[in-house]
């Protein structure tokens, strides 16, 4: 029996973890105490605390799974499956591409990680309340009013997170009781879990603390301005269209949707209200003053160098982890080491996930962001002269490689270990729950939605939803006229300016798991997937891919790339192939016209195939598509261990098979 219970809402007991801050290193376990002295104790329920942010710090939950693998595929990140390996259920690779099945291990696997943070938080969320020490005046009172907002922002990220990936599911806010009478829940609509967790996220945001407004309260723990910025993403998502289990009356139907399960969204007075309720917390995040835009480069570099900014605090939330311990950012996703180097160690895979041609050709050619997030080539031994080199990837137009994430950059300590190890060890890269970029966005959007693009609001923030989108676009470039001149450019319209955000979004956040999740409220998941390999074939056929680009090094050895020389273009006026030093076929070498051609023929049609249905690519450059099992079928179904231990209580909808 109770390995029934642990398989539904499993909390793990005991967890011990690293981190890259001293709050979690190796601690007694907080289950050696009893619960009536845990909570009369500030420092033993700073344990329990704790050990919910060692939860977030594994494989199947933010380690790997829900910063890397589940935020895949979009438009712009695609997992590495393409072909036939697009359709093996068995794996990721066919998973992320939408051909789902239940009986995939790592559906319960995470499931069950998720809930067991959730049984730990509704422990700490009880404990706290029923302690005295809540409503005993000083310093005490002030550490349990925050591990209480804690663990309510912990508990509300997690749900959002599981809402996100499997839709309606148990709603859960109390421990476990030994009689058993609350473990066995059915499934609760997500619009009314949304609605109570957004009503927790009022109460956390006078409980905690602004980032490092108390000392060593950095942006390693939820703060303040997280919880303002959590409960506006969940009034937008609750705001969005969501695939149903079946239809609600008083919502919206989208135009592509399934007769059965329909892709609904609230009407628009409750959109209204939700959009004012997203802005007033939005604003008190800009307004505080207490969170900018670092400059980008500084940004990345402090990412990967295990560096917690405590000056422009652009993240809001980072997600502690440890060298060593934790994170496969920089690893399984990031810049490629294509094996062992003399100069950086052992090689990584950055294999699961991929960004595109049409992505690389979207950027203006003076945004610094290009090739910051699209990295063209990799880092490999050259088996000749034994020299460390980068070298540029050819025609692989769904195999970029994310350059976020870049052991170049990565600190010494990190380099010293990976020159002596002889297997994967963790970076300890954090993985942001949110940028201040992304909260800008969000503003610009509900801006846009409530009053325009250059309208005003009652609880806004002094800027318009323009302003706002000008400050992420202008950062990413060094000739500001060019990115204002953009921003001017973009029409006074409430639909113009939407798809305006909608392309700042891929630009700002390719690769960081944020926009599949947006597309989906959009409903336009589908849709820009489909506009994405239209834009390939647009791109072959009318020869703005080159046959073969060129380009120059930084240093005489010509074992580092300029990558602001290749000619992703054609020659700039008055060059040619001489002023160059490398060169190396790219993706204008696909031909549409041969069968046998496989980025177009079969990679192509691959991609996503599980949500917008098998296709065929047409000589003329156009695609047909067969209509998919289920329209907008994005949520993934529940593990089928997880329902054969639900006591009869759970089953997969949407077309999924128990």
């Amino acid at each position: 029996m109770k390995k029934k219970i642990f398989s539904i809402f499993a909390f793990a007991a005991g967890i011990v973890l690293l981190s890259s801050c001293s709050d979690f290193l190796e601690q007694t376990s907080p289950s050696e105490q009893n619960d009536e002295s845990v909570w009369k104790s500030p420092y033993y329920t700073g344990l329990r605390v704790n050990r919910l942010y060692g939860q977030l710090t594994q494989d199947r939950t933010y380690s790997q799974d829900l910063s890397i693998v589940w935020c895949m595929n979009s438009d712009v990140e695609l997992v590495d499956g393409l072909g036939d390996n697009a359709v093996n259920v068995t794996s990721e690779r066919g998973e992320m591409n939408y051909n789902m099945d239940p009986s995939w291990a790592r559906l319960s696997d995470v499931w069950t990680n998720l809930y067991g943070i959730i049984e730990d938080a509704n422990l700490n969320i009880v404990g706290i309340r029923g302690s005295e020490l809540l409503n005993a005046g000083g310093n005490n009172q002030k550490e349990m009013e925050r591990y209480l907002g804690e663990s309510l922002v912990l508990r509300a990220m997690t749900y959002l997170d599981l809402i996100r990936f499997f839709g309606d599911v148990p709603f859960k806010v109390e421990p476990s009781k030994s009689d058993l009478s609350n473990v066995y829940l059915p499934k609760t609509d997500r619009d009314a879990i949304m609605d109570a967790l957004m009503d927790d996220l009022d109460e956390a945001v006078t409980l905690l603390p602004w980032a490092d407004e108390v000392a060593g309260y950095t942006t390693e723990r939820v703060t303040k301005g997280y919880a303002h910025a959590l409960l506006a993403q969940i009034a937008l998502t609750r705001a969005g269209y969501a695939i149903r289990e079946s239809a609600k009356e008083g919502y919206e139907t989208a135009d592509y949707s399934d007769g059965t399960y329909p892709t609904q969204r609230p009407n628009e007075s409750v959109r209204k209200a939700l959009y004012e309720r997203a802005l007033k917390n939005l604003s008190a995040v800009i307004t505080s003053g207490k969170h900018s835009l670092a400059p980008i480069n500084t940004y990345w570099d402090n990412v990967n160098k295990l560096v917690v900014d405590q000056t422009y605090h652009e993240n809001l939330f980072e997600i502690p982890m440890g060298l060593n311990v934790s994170s496969e950012l920089g690893y399984t996703v990031g810049v490629r080491l294509n094996g062992v180097t003399s100069l950086y160690g052992y090689g990584n895979s950055t294999g699961k996930m991929k960004v595109t041609a049409p992505l690389l050709y979207s950027y203006d050619p003076a945004d610094i962001r290009r090739d910051l997030t699209v990295s063209a080539m990799q880092i490999a031994q050259n088996t000749t002269t034994g020299v460390t080199e980068e070298q540029m990837l050819g025609d692989a137009p769904f195999g970029l490689y994310v350059g976020k994430w870049d052991p170049r950059k990565m600190n010494d300590t990190w380099l010293n270990e990976n020159l002596v190890a002889s297997a994967k060890h963790m970076t300890g890269i954090n993985p942001s729950k949110m940028r201040y970029a992304q909260l800008l966005l969000y503003y610009a959007e509900v801006m846009n939605e409530l009053a325009g693009p250059d309208g005003r609001y009652s609880d806004d923030a002094g800027m318009t939803a323009r302003q706002a989108l000008a400050l992420v676009h202008d950062r990413g470039f060094n000739d500001k006229s060019v990115s204002q001149q953009y921003i001017t450019n973009i029409p006074a319209d409430k639909k113009e300016f939407f798809n305006a955000i909608v392309q700042e979004n891929a630009w700002e956040l390719a690769g960081e798991g944020v926009r599949k999740f947006d597309l989906i409220r959009w409903n336009l998941l589908a849709e820009k997937i489909k506009e994405m390999k239209q834009t390939y074939l647009d791109q072959l056929v009318g020869g703005i891919y080159q046959k073969k680009v060129y380009f120059n090094y930084t240093d005489d050895k010509k074992t580092k790339l300029d990558m602001s020389s290749v000619t992703w273009y054609g020659f700039p006026s008055g060059k040619g192939e001489s002023d160059y030093a490398g060169s190396v076929n790219s993706f204008g070498n696909s031909d549409i016209t041969k069968e046998t051609t496989t980025q177009v023929y079969t990679n192509l049609p691959s991609i996503s195939s599980g949500l917008v249905g098998n296709s065929v690519v047409n000589m003329d450059g156009s695609i047909t598509y067969e209509e998919p099992a289920i329209k907008n079928r994005y949520i993934m179904p529940i593990g089928s261990t997880t329902i054969s231990a639900s006591n009869g209580t759970l089953h997969n909808s949407y077309g999924y098979s128990d």
